[in-house]
């Protein structure tokens, strides 16, 4: 059976533009078709300065939001990166495999690290090398597949060529996984700036939909969306970017086409309307779910606990077998 891995960043509260962009990928389809691994990587969150108890508040929040997005532990092995010791040890290998001048090609190491030093803080070594982090989560469970938008694409591409390198200077270790973009993700774009994606971590909220928004908080921001010159609904990305993102999340939310959609509105308005209404279905079942898991947090516990057991034992053999073959001792 084909092997998925794939994580998701404790480091904001999760978005419409997670779910629609990702999550909903991993219920529908990968969980079904794979052996499917999915990681709260909370040790990617220490890249850049961060709050502890934050950290810790929001990856529990995190596991919790997959389970009630329909994340079966009967399916899937969902766990909590820093609970599987795997990841770090392997990642000291791949620093090893991997150059300087790899690192600092990183489009979002150059990207993070600009936005850092202009608002005057330092650099952590961490964000430059959290790509072999990325390549180690990936490598160590012999993934085939890994699910991840086109921002991440370049990582992957990364874990490739350090697998490759790898097997070919110590013999063979690891699978050599590729990049999948998922089949049903839907491109979410921040409300106020429709140019934007709808990420977790911005700092101006008021064009992010989080999926633990009230009702009445969802309705007001869509009804404030950004949308365009003009009065025509049309579904043009790029000439009419507010517009064609409300089209396009409607989509999602309701199985349609956007530019078949658009024919049937005559102003900004109904859109918005119907958009609020079918946004609010999408998330009212996961919500009602996330308050009753939020009421047994010893079966999340639970989850966590048999998800990481699963993720050790799987593995632990490739990250012993990529000791033996860098040169290290055996321990006794």
């Amino acid at each position: 059976m084909t092997r998925i891995f794939s994580g998701i960043k404790p480091t904001g509260h999760l978005t419409l533009g997670n779910h629609l962009g990702a999550i909903r990928q991993w219920v529908e389809v990968d969980q079904h078709k794979a052996d499917a691994l999915f990681s709260v990587v909370d040790l990617h969150a220490l890249t850049v300065d961060h709050d502890p108890a934050r950290v810790r508040r929001l990856s529990r929040q995190t596991a919790t939001l997959l389970l009630a997005a329909g994340l079966d532990p009967a399916l899937c092995t969902l766990f909590v990166q820093s609970h599987v010791d795997e990841h770090t040890r392997l990642s000291y290998l791949l620093e090893c495999t991997a150059s300087d001048g790899e690192m600092r090609r990183m489009i979002q190491y150059k990207e993070k690290a600009a936005r850092e030093q202009a608002a005057g803080g330092s650099v952590r070594l961490s964000l430059l090398t959290y790509p072999v982090l990325m390549a180690a989560d990936i490598l160590a469970y012999g993934a085939d597949e890994v699910p991840v938008g086109e921002d991440q694409a370049q990582h992957v591409e990364l874990t490739r060529d350090l697998a490759v390198r790898f097997n070919q200077r110590y013999g063979h270790t690891f699978t050599v996984p590729k990049a999948v973009l998922p089949t049903v993700a839907a491109r979410v774009m921040d409300l106020q700036s429709p140019t934007a994606k709808m990420g977790k971590s911005h700092a101006e909220t008021a064009g992010i939909v989080y999926l633990l928004d009230e009702p009445d908080v969802v309705r007001r921001k869509i009804m404030r969306a950004v949308t365009d010159s003009g009065s025509d609904v049309v579904h043009d990305r790029e000439n009419r970017p507010g517009v064609t993102n409300l089209l396009e999340i409607l989509a999602a939310c309701t199985g349609g086409r956007p530019a078949e959609l658009a024919e049937g509105y005559s102003s900004y308005g109904a859109l918005k309307r119907d958009t609020a209404d079918a946004v609010l279905e999408v998330l009212r079942p996961l919500q009602e779910r996330h308050t009753a898991l939020c009421g047994d947090p010893g079966y999340v516990d639970a989850v966590l606990r048999e998800g990481a057991e699963r993720a050790r034992s799987l593995a632990r053999p490739t990250v012993d077998a990529a000791y033996r073959a860098i040169g290290l001792l055996p321990a006794y």
